[in-house]
């Protein structure tokens, strides 16, 4: 059975057709290697493709990871996708990140009030939103086994020498753009990091045979 492909809303479609996966290097090309042969064998198999992106705070990158390759898998019709982020601890998803992915063309909306709040994140119409909150990558919302840990920060990666039920580990670090929070260049840094994990996400999902 053929389906449908998935109507991106129009900004996001504009972003995307921004991107210039060329200028992604051959050193980053090895880097994000491990992560498309994960979803290729996955979907070869036919087998759920579960994607648990981590970093220290849950706060900016593991978030930015988890909405763009749940929308790069919906862009390239590759179904069966989940993505999920987490940390070492749990703090808030940074207001930021919010406002930045507002400005790339989702539609946002906060669910809750609290300290850390959760808010529906949608790309499409019709498709159900990601669900964003901070959490550690253990927390009952992500998978327990079968998924691939892709650590986004250093730090991660070395905060966690272990992580149960992970069936292959990542490492894909990006830069924080928490170092401009409050600054005159925090908008703009915060944009440009959104669109560096959007492009190499897209690239990733580029790569995948169906």
């Amino acid at each position: 059975m053929i389906s449908n492909k998935t109507i991106l809303f129009k900004t996001i479609e504009n972003q995307i057709s921004a991107f210039e996966l060329i200028n992604i290097t051959p050193e980053r090309k090895i880097i994000l290697q491990p992560l498309i042969d994960f979803i290729q064998e996955k979907l070869s198999h036919q087998q759920q493709i579960r994607l648990n992106f981590i970093c220290t705070h849950n706060s900016r990158r593991s978030h930015l990871s988890q909405i763009w390759a749940q929308t790069a898998a919906a862009y390239f019709n590759i179904e069966n996708v989940f993505c999920y982020s987490g940390g070492t601890e749990a703090t808030d998803l940074f207001p930021m990140v919010a406002k930045t992915i507002e400005q790339n063309g989702f539609q946002i909306k906060r669910l809750s009030t609290e300290s850390n709040s959760v808010y529906a994140i949608k790309y499409s119409d019709n498709e159900h939103p990601i669900i964003g909150f901070s959490k550690t990558f253990d927390d009952d919302f992500n998978p327990k086994s079968g998924f691939a840990a892709i650590l986004t920060c250093s730090q991660a990666d070395g905060d966690c020498p272990f992580i149960a039920g992970a069936e292959k580990r990542i490492p894909i670090p990006f830069e924080d753009p928490k170092v401009f929070d409050n600054t005159a260049q925090q908008t703009e840094k915060y944009l440009e990091r959104s669109i560096e994990i959007a492009t190499e996400l897209f690239y990733v999902f580029s790569q995948i045979k169906k």
